[in-house]
């Protein structure tokens, strides 16, 4: 993955220098490691801080909202797709974007590494292929990638972009052996008191920060339902029907948009695995109308449009 970095900063600097974007989204490296930021690049001087490692877990999607100017974007898979989104949805026009692609390995999971040191603090990481090298005070430990993917890249079959204007080097096989929606099922199976102690001890640390609202690239309302007032659709507080009608409502307004990215349950403090609500929806979205999320630009989502022939088994 590291072999990307001097790519994107040689292909922002030419877009930039060439007046074909006015602005370059991309990674840098975060002050915390293994926390790599957003940074948006506006001249082609400013172009050596971009980075790309198995750390850039953040959707870049965020930056691209309601903007009018031209923007070149760094894109793997589940970026590409949001993108794709983006354009569906409104919220920017394909002909603004200049989309460099980058087949995606996998981005490792911050929090595992934390647990495999035993939480003791990283000072640096260095990546080697297929392992990476994590560094403190007083250790050093070396670990394989593959076994720290975030639970969203390990499940993942669009590891390549799907949508692009230039590619930073060739696709990579997508995964055909793994069953994304293993964890789902596992839930389906359980009597409605299980499932009921399930959600309820899952979102029970939950403080309400809004870090995954914030960090999902679906969630650009100018007024969230948890911020209005007149009328108060949901209390302020941590009691937990507020706190689970917070996440139920807000898995529903993602409903056939969710790619599954992962960056709500990166950016949570208290390692709320939240997908559980979004992966439902998103096999339902598969199963009922054969359905993912952010492949094809020119189709509309399921649930934006009407066909005679749509599954109607709910009604009654």
């Amino acid at each position: 993955m590291l072999k990307y970095t001097e790519k994107i900063r040689e292909t922002a600097k030419r877009l930039l220098a060439e007046e074909k974007v006015d602005v370059f989204i991309g990674y840098q490296k975060g002050t915390v490691p293994m926390m790599n930021e957003p940074l948006l690049v506006n001249h082609p001087d400013k172009v050596d801080p971009l980075y790309w490692d198995n750390f850039c877990g953040l959707n870049l999607c965020n930056y691209l909202t309601k903007r009018t100017d031209k923007i070149g974007i760094v894109a793997n898979g589940c970026n590409s797709r949001n993108i794709v989104t983006h354009i569906i949805e409104n919220q920017i026009k394909r002909d603004q974007l200049y989309i460099v692609g980058i087949p995606c390995e996998g981005m490792i999971d911050h929090r595992a590494v934390v647990r495999a040191v035993k939480f003791k603090e990283i000072l640096d990481v260095h990546q080697d292929g297929a392992e990476f090298t994590v560094k403190g005070h007083d250790f050093e430990e070396t670990f394989q990638k593959e076994k720290f993917l975030q639970s969203n890249c390990a499940v993942c079959t669009h590891r390549n972009p799907v949508i692009h204007d230039e590619m930073l080097g060739d696709p990579v096989d997508e995964q055909t052996d793994v069953n994304p929606y293993s964890d789902v099922e596992k839930i389906e199976g359980m009597d409605p008191e299980k499932k009921q102690g399930f959600f309820t001890r899952l979102i029970s640390r939950c403080i309400r920060c809004y870090a995954c609202r914030n960090s999902c690239p679906l969630c650009y309302c100018p007024t969230c339902f948890v911020d209005e007032s007149a009328p108060q659709w949901v209390g302020k507080s941590i009691d937990p029907a507020d706190t689970m009608t917070f996440h139920f409502l807000r898995a529903y307004h993602c409903a056939g948009r969710c790619t599954d990215c992962g960056a709500c349950e990166r950016v949570c403090p208290m390692s709320i695995s939240m997908r559980q609500f979004t992966k439902k929806l998103n096999k339902d979205a598969w199963e009922l109308f054969s359905w993912e999320a952010g492949l094809d630009p020119e189709k509309r989502p399921p649930l934006d449009v009407y066909q005679p022939d749509d599954y109607n088994d709910f009604i009654k």
